[in-house]
């Protein structure tokens, strides 16, 4: 059986020595496992399961009940990097959230990812208590760890089916919003000794929230004021000086004593919606890192798993996976968006798309560090109980929405616009890819009516570009340049987006450009 050289070294007292020729081998299986992992992609796209089973099962087929046979226990070391891979996850989903599509749904999502995650956190534990035997200091723990929502395993199921804004918002809000009580929660139930004042606790996470948030916020616009404003000598810089701005605000509100969860989705979103030179370039280059650190962390916590320890721990997974998603969930979801108006379709929807995923199994790591009795039996709880209802909501997810008739809107796809500083020239370069969809498409250069001060100076058609002529006729696949001068960038942008939902008339039909 192979045991993993740095377990062995630990316990004869030594460091684990890494020579060439074992990182020749390292790289080789993560290679390896990275190629097998994005060709998994195609197989859960296909069969709308989120692709988060996959890569745990890689990890499981890699671990010691595998055909892998490797021996991997470090707990500590599973949540260190849990917590970084989730910091990068986070980055990514706050740089593509939209916030006029969360803006109209953030009081609603704000309240689902607090007083929801309170009622879900009592209802669970109950249930855990009461029906399986638990005692209350694991069941809460468990009622904590799995009232999280997943944002990356919600939309790996939903991007496929428009459904309408409102929804979308609350789904996406709440999963960026409510990591951070949670993880507070969970910390304070695994400490040595009773929570003895409720509502000291309640104050904390509050007081957690808003210096977390206050960083974040202040971080993101510093952020996005400098790289708007200094012209960096590589486009390729931008996206590296992006993330390295969302890490700062995590750190800085963890250190802080705040929530850097909340500080790294708030900093991100705030850059996210900032316009930035390279935009394209950046959110390819934080998708590429999302998806490298969801298969990193899953794949580490499926060797975490030891699967002949699983049996005993099957049915009170499946019993609190049941209270949690047909009773905690709706019931969350049902006090907390009453209020707003929500109809009873929209609330359906989301009270079962409440997919666990990473979040949870990381934070099931936080009570074996803190050496909480029974936190192995915890984490296989979660464990099974993410697996087996992220197969039962995943697929569903499609169907439930066209049954409830909130998957059949469509909407114009938005218009991608990367913009590219001219610093000497006080001018800014924009390149517009006219997508399926646009109604840009037959609409004349000159039509567009841009501001003074902008202009297009080149159209790339089938491969090919030319000098359009003030009668050209855009068509989809079209790839545009648009150099505008400074002062008139913002307004030329918003015309180019509006031109592209409300076609050439979009002026006179009170259509006007979004930001992104």
């Amino acid at each position: 059986m192979y045991v993993c050289p740095r377990a062995r070294c630990a316990r004869q007292g030594r460091e684990p020595p890494l020579t060439v020729h074992d990182l020749n081998q390292l790289l080789l299986v993560c290679s390896l496992v990275l190629l097998v992992a994005v060709a998994a992609v195609r197989v859960s796209s296909r069969s709308g399961l989120p692709s988060l089973l996959v890569y745990l099962g890689i990890g499981v087929l890699m671990g010691q009940d595998g055909i892998g046979d490797i021996h991997f226990d470090n707990a500590e070391l599973t949540q260190v990097i849990g917590y970084a891979a989730l910091v990068v996850i986070l980055a990514e989903g706050g740089l593509g959230t939209k916030w006029k599509e969360i803006k109209p749904a953030l009081p609603a999502a704000s309240t689902l990812a607090l007083a929801g995650v309170a009622v879900s956190v009592g209802v669970t534990a109950a249930g855990a208590h009461y029906l399986t035997g638990l005692e209350w200091r694991q069941a809460l723990i468990i009622g904590a760890v799995v009232s999280s929502t997943d944002a990356a395993a919600v939309f790996s199921v939903l991007r496929r089916i428009p459904l309408p804004a409102r929804v979308m918002g609350t789904l996406e809000a709440e999963s960026g919003f409510n990591d951070a009580p949670v993880v507070i929660l969970v910390v304070a139930f695994s400490m040595a000794g009773p929570v003895e004042h409720w509502y000291m606790l309640i104050a904390e996470i509050a007081l957690e929230l808003a210096i977390g948030a206050a960083i974040g916020l202040a971080v993101g616009w510093a952020g996005s004021w400098g790289l708007r404003h200094v012209a960096l000598p590589a486009s390729g810089l931008y996206p590296i000086a992006v993330m390295a701005i969302a890490v700062v605000a995590y750190a800085g509100g963890a250190m802080a004593h705040g929530s850097g969860f909340l500080g790294v989705y708030l900093a991100s979103m705030v850059m996210g919606n900032a316009k930035l030179p390279h935009w394209p370039a950046t959110r390819g280059f934080a998708d590429g890192l999302g998806w490298i650190a969801q298969i990193g962390m899953f794949v580490l916590l499926g060797l975490l798993v030891t699967p002949h320890e699983l049996g005993d721990d099957v049915w009170p997974a499946l019993v609190i996976g049941l209270v949690l998603t047909m009773v905690a969930r709706p019931l969350s979801v049902v006090l907390c968006l009453t209020p707003f108006r929500v109809p009873w379709q929209e609330q359906t929807l989301m009270s079962w798309a409440g997919l666990r995923g990473a979040v949870p199994i990381i934070l099931a790591t936080i009570p074996m560090v803190e050496g909480v009795e029974a936190s192995r039996r915890i984490f296989n709880i979660v464990f099974v109980l993410v697996v087996v209802y992220t197969l039962l909501q995943g697929p569903t997810l499609p169907w439930l929405a066209r049954k409830l008739r909130l998957g059949e809107e469509t909407e114009t796809t938005d218009l991608g616009i990367e913009s590219a500083p001219l610093e000497r020239l006080r001018g800014h370069l924009l390149s517009i890819a006219v997508p399926d969809g646009s109604k840009m498409h037959g609409v004349e250069v000159n039509e567009l009516r841009l501001p003074s001060g902008a202009a297009v100076t080149l159209v790339v058609r089938d491969g090919k570009s030319f000098v359009p002529l003030p009668t050209t006729v855009l068509r989809h696949g079209d790839e545009l340049l648009v150099v505008a001068t400074d002062p008139v960038r913002d307004a030329a942008e918003r015309r180019l987006r509006a031109v592209s939902h409300g076609g050439k008339l979009a002026g006179w039909l009170g259509t006007n450009g979004g930001t992104r």
